[in-house]
């Protein structure tokens, strides 16, 4: 019996290549329809998912904008994760249409091309701010046929090697500024306006600015793809692993000196960690590269563990949920995806009884799953929107792979194609199960200015923050009296609040309003009121009681803005705050990051307290230790002088309270070459050592 070995042999072959495709499609599933990828979400009990787009109207979305008329923009990002250079990419700007008011987009149009790495945008008067690393553009349809014909740079200089670390994620704050995330990045920036200015070095922060009066500076981050800004003006973002994470303090009080110990000033706010509930296996890449990497770590005995599954390695578009369609109950709450699990995660923000700093809470419903799940690989959920109709917005960029591909293997990339659902882009509108879709017209662009002002009522979030928007930008100064009114009449805070800041907005602000802000009855507004009463010099003095106030944040800021003036009673006032608050550490850094507050009176002030450091506690040391290094730091021979005198006084004589001190002298004389030698004289040791140590230093 012959046998035909070529035909066993390309049986044989074909065998391993099916075998191969098999194993390769196991490993990484294809893609599904809107419809069939529709049925693979899971969404919380009570609520409904319906797809608001697709291609071929959208692809690759990573920003949802509502404008003044309700027109509604898109950008697209479809060269992630390739680097291209400017000008040369495939990012675009969609205008989508639902022509027949059903609430599905039917029709597109291209509002801009090649906006290479754009990311996030916000609307401005008629056009469009745009991130797009390495500049924040302009961009405006003058002519009315739906595409761009005005593109500006407004701002250029930003970090822009990596697509996951640029320039992003726009919000207009209630107080005026709109903020972007920097991640931190390294970035000459400068402002298209202010040309012979010199360039601001972005490095360790964020970023915000104001175009209505020219000004731009750092904040505190640094955030990553994710940012969202609460009624009352406090900044939250996401980061890949950290999945929410609050700035405590702005960028502007912490560079007061430079002499801060610490430069963290935003801290995760979770009470339940960095897990999630994965409903899909983690991508093979993800576990075979977690595995390789965890067995190196063993090996080396490092007590490090690298999570595939289960824990946010993408977390993304955390968003405050500020509209008016779903229950009351969710107004208020932060979404944010994690687009490697294809899942979004709800937190509820409560006040903390004993810090200025909210905590994130999962709802009791959601302590086993998470608030939308999908069973679809493809399922990549990037940010979220909240449109006028008082719905949440879901971008899903849907892809197979969603990773840079230079931190994978390079055996497991080949077998990867990052490109794959390029092609491919849904946005879905999150709504209550029982709900009934309405097409909402808007038309803010032609309303009366005291037409926006009655908007700055409205439960829907998107209303008021576009009000507030378009009034400054008109500048009408005749509606000051109707805004006085509102803040006076409003029963709601945040109407208030907005009254308040759209005043400040048109150059209104009296001294008579700021100091019936620190009156109200909303917390919000007092914080806020206490940051504008600080270009009131005169009513410095209403702020000293508030760091009694009932609520920590408002407490905090009374200590920040506190911290801009000079004085005795400056001084005596952050002893206070030292005294009562000083064992939570955002309230000693708002202390020593002011000028007062690190000087050698804000200890001789303390100790007048004679039972202050009687009772010992390490929080004490530590700000003796903190306190010591910014005074060595700053060099002043003066400021120098004078705090060793009062280190030697009896009340501090204290063992503890001394090695605190001379620790903290010796990390604040290593700052500086021209004091590096007294410090390598200093030693820890007995309480003798330490006094002549002082004497040293005085002599010196």
């Amino acid at each position: 019996m012959k046998t035909n070995l070529s035909g066993l042999k390309t049986i044989t072959i074909l065998y391993f290549i099916l075998s191969a495709e098999i194993a390769w499609a196991q490993r990484y599933p294809g893609p599904l329809s809107p419809q069939e990828s529709m049925k693979k979400l899971k969404v919380a009990e009570g609520f409904k998912i319906d797809l608001y787009a697709s291609e071929p109207h959208v692809f690759d979305p990573v920003s949802l904008e509502f404008d003044e008329q309700g027109n509604v923009f898109v950008i697209e990002m479809p060269d992630y994760p390739y680097e291209v250079e400017p000008g040369k990419g495939h990012g675009r700007i969609r205008l989508l249409k639902d022509t027949d008011g059903d609430g599905q987009i039917d029709q597109s149009l291209i509002y801009a091309e090649n906006v290479t790495e754009a990311t996030s945008m916000l609307p401005w008067q008629g056009g469009l701010i745009v991130t797009a690393a390495p500049h924040i553009l302009y961009l405006k349809d003058t002519d009315g046929d739906g595409k761009s014909d005005v593109r500006e740079v407004l701002f250029s200089g930003f970090f822009q090697n990596n697509s996951e670390a640029q320039i992003t994620s726009l919000k207009l704050g209630v107080d005026n500024w709109i903020y972007a995330n920097n991640r931190g990045q390294s970035g000459k920036v400068v402002f298209s306006k202010t040309p012979d200015a010199k360039p601001v070095e972005a490095r360790g922060a964020d970023f915000r600015f104001r175009l209505d009066r020219g000004v731009f500076e750092l904040e505190t981050g640094p955030g990553q793809f994710g940012q969202t800004i609460n009624d009352w003006g406090h900044r939250f973002f996401t980061e890949n692993s950290i999945h929410l994470q609050q700035a405590v303090i702005p960028w502007r009080y912490t560079q007061r000196h430079p002499y801060m110990p610490s430069t963290k000033f935003s801290v995760t706010i979770t009470d339940h960690g960095e897990m999630m509930f994965q409903e899909i296996p983690p991508a093979y890449w993800r576990a075979e590269r977690s595995a390789r990497r965890n067995r190196v770590f063993r090996e080396a005995n490092l007590n490090r563990f690298e999570w595939a599954e289960d824990h946010f390695t993408g977390a993304s578009g955390g968003t405050i949920y500020n509209g008016d369609a779903l229950p009351k109950e969710f107004y208020g709450n932060i979404f944010t995806s994690d687009v490697s699990g294809s899942l979004i995660h709800r937190d509820l923000l409560n006040p903390s009884e004993t810090s200025p700093v909210l905590v994130a809470k999962r709802a009791e419903s959601e302590t086993k799953k998470e608030f939308i799940y999908s069973t679809d690989t493809w399922f990549r959920p990037v940010t979220f929107s909240v449109g006028p109709d008082g719905y949440l917005y879901i971008l899903d960029y849907y892809r197979q792979h969603i990773e840079t591909p230079v931190s994978i293997p390079d055996d497991l990339k080949a077998e990867m194609d990052f490109m794959a659902g390029s092609d491919m882009g849904r946005i879905y509108r999150l709504s209550p199960e029982n709900s009934t879709y309405k097409a909402v017209k808007v038309d803010l662009k032609n309303a009366s200015s005291q037409e926006l002002v009655n908007y700055l009522s409205h439960k829907n979030g998107w209303f008021q923050s576009n009000a507030q928007r378009l009034l400054i930008e008109r500048q009408d100064k005749s509606l000051v009296p109707a805004l006085n009114s509102l803040f006076l009449n409003s029963p709601e805070g945040r109407t208030r609040l907005r009254a308040l800041y759209t005043l400040e907005g048109l150059d209104a602000l009296t001294e008579s309003i700021v100091k019936q802000s620190l009156l109200d009855s909303e917390p919000g507004v007092r914080e806020n009121g206490i940051i504008l009463a600080e270009r009131f010099p005169k009513i410095m003095k209403m702020l000293i009681p508030m760091i009694e106030d009932s609520s920590k944040r408002v407490a905090l800021q009374a200590a920040l803005s506190l911290g801009q003036f000079n004085g005795k009673k400056v001084v005596s006032a952050l002893s206070e705050v030292i005294k009562k608050y000083g064992h939570n550490e955002w309230f000693r850094s708002a202390v020593t990051s002011s000028i007062p507050g690190s000087s050698a009176e804000i200890l001789n002030s303390l100790i007048q307290d004679k039972a202050f450091f009687h009772k010992e506690e390490s929080w004490k040391l530590t700000f003796i230790q903190d306190l010591s290094n910014i005074i060595a730091a700053r060099n002043d021979a003066e400021q120098f002088s004078a705090y060793l005198k009062i280190l030697s006084s009896d009340e501090l004589s204290n063992a503890n309270v001394q090695q605190a001190a001379l620790k903290g002298l010796k990390v604040g004389l290593n700052k500086n070459e021209s004091t590096k030698e007294l410090a390598s004289q200093l030693n820890h040791g007995s309480i003798d050592e330490v006094k002549a140590g002082f004497q040293l230093l005085s002599k010196n």
